[in-house]
């Protein structure tokens, strides 16, 4: 199982405020696990409509201290935690989403902290494997921290690793060849925060056409765009992603919002919930 949930794929203050696309970042399923990354507003209300327990997430990946990124984060802390009766689940985030930043503000606090099977203080540069364990079996997967440049300093791109997939996550930066193009290189997928189409720039962000610089570099099999502002919005993510997969001649989607993709199969399309067995059973007594 390989598959990336987009629990929401908006980026930018107005739809932050406004939730014309949601803001609730993705989830990886992947070796039995499910990661939820950078859950800002939105995240909560997507899985229940999709009808996913919260409580099934074990992991939470949040890679700089902003509010569209961590907002919801503490809900899931919650539900990892049973409620929080009891230690449970895996927070990997940068140093200033437990720490705090320069100004002593924090994202999670100490109360949510202190319910976490492991609190993991992550960095660009740093390459761990992560063990996380799951009805009495250990389940791994390797986590590669990549520079960025935005506000948060102690933010972080990655690159995990597991069941022979490579999935890198760009997070809010602007483009930096000489980190980014080794980093993400012949990645299975890249998922790549786009905010702006063409030439549109704001500090701190990738805009289309550096999207198409790093994606001619990086040659990853498929980029799924997410993070998409207004702007975006408004020209037509999908005709913005033909261009840039005209141009960068790398596969390239405009994600939507509860849409997924399968890296198995190669399908995207909107999530459907897989039948389980009690759901087959169900169905029978009919």
């Amino acid at each position: 199982m390989a598959n990336i949930i987009f629990l929401g794929t908006g980026g930018g203050r107005l739809n932050l405020l406004r939730q014309i696309r949601r803001t609730g970042g993705f989830l990886i399923e992947i070796n039995s696990l499910r990661i939820a990354v950078d859950p800002g507003p939105g995240a909560l209300s997507s899985l229940n409509e999709l009808q996913i327990n919260p409580m099934s997430i074990d992991a939470i990946i949040i890679t700089h201290n902003h509010i569209d990124h961590m907002l919801e984060a503490p809900l899931l802390i919650e539900a990892m935690s049973s409620y929080m009766l009891k230690k449970g689940g895996t927070l990997i985030s940068a140093k200033s989403v437990v720490k705090g930043d320069k100004k002593g503000d924090r994202c999670i606090t100490l109360y949510h902290q202190s319910k976490l099977s492991q609190n993991i203080i992550f960095g660009a540069g740093t390459g761990k494997k992560i063990l996380i364990e799951k009805k009495g079996k250990k389940i791994s997967f390797r986590l590669t921290g990549v520079k960025v440049k935005h506000d948060d300093e102690d933010g972080f791109g990655f690159v995990l690793e597991a069941g022979g997939k490579r999935i890198g996550y760009t997070s809010d930066t602007e483009y930096i060849p000489s980190f980014h193009d080794a980093a993400y290189e012949k990645a299975d997928l890249l998922i790549a925060n786009v905010i702006r189409p063409i030439t549109d720039i704001i500090p701190g962000h990738l805009y289309g056409n550096d999207a198409i610089k790093l994606l001619r570099a990086a040659k990853p099999k498929l980029c799924i765009m997410t993070h998409l502002g207004l702007k975006f919005l408004q020209k037509s993510p999908e005709l913005e992603a033909a261009r840039i997969e005209k141009e960068s001649a790398v596969r390239t989607i405009a994600a939507r919002d509860l849409f997924s993709y399968n890296l198995n199969s190669g399908k995207w399309g909107k999530y459907k919930k897989e039948k389980t067995k009690k759901d087959l059973q169900k169905k029978l007594a009919e």
